[in-house]
């Protein structure tokens, strides 16, 4: 699947080495914040973050159709579980050009939120 490099480098917590798996122009779009992060550079410092939050972390699905991946986890925040999804969008050359996630509970998505922005200041958004 296309997704299988990124999913290795996410359950490592590596993703310097998944760099070339996303486009140069990537957009994020972040579960809190409505304009989207753009660039890899931008989404390399974030993602590098978040793997260091999480603990437990699991992909639970991986499903893919196309040029689209969903990957479904779990993990926790503190004493706060969560689930997500990780939705990837491939352009022509197979580079993710665009990556949404989305979080549930509100709590979990709170208690991620509060240790992001602890970890980037106020200047993380």
């Amino acid at each position: 699947m296309k997704s299988d490099g990124f999913r290795k480098a996410a359950e490592s917590k590596d993703f310097e080495s998944g760099k070339e798996l996303f486009s140069e122009s990537v957009v994020f779009r972040s579960p809190f914040v409505h304009t989207p992060y753009e660039g890899r550079d931008a989404l390399m410092f974030l993602l590098s973050n978040v793997a260091q939050v999480f603990e437990d972390f699991r992909y639970l699905h991986q499903v893919e159709t196309g040029d689209t991946a969903v990957l479904m986890f779990e993990a926790r925040v503190g004493e706060r579980e969560l689930q997500g999804v990780d939705i990837l969008e491939y352009d022509a050359e197979g580079l993710i050009e665009a990556m949404t996630v989305m979080v549930r509970p509100m709590s979990g998505l709170q208690a991620l939120g509060e240790e992001m922005g602890r970890r980037l200041g106020a200047g993380g958004e």
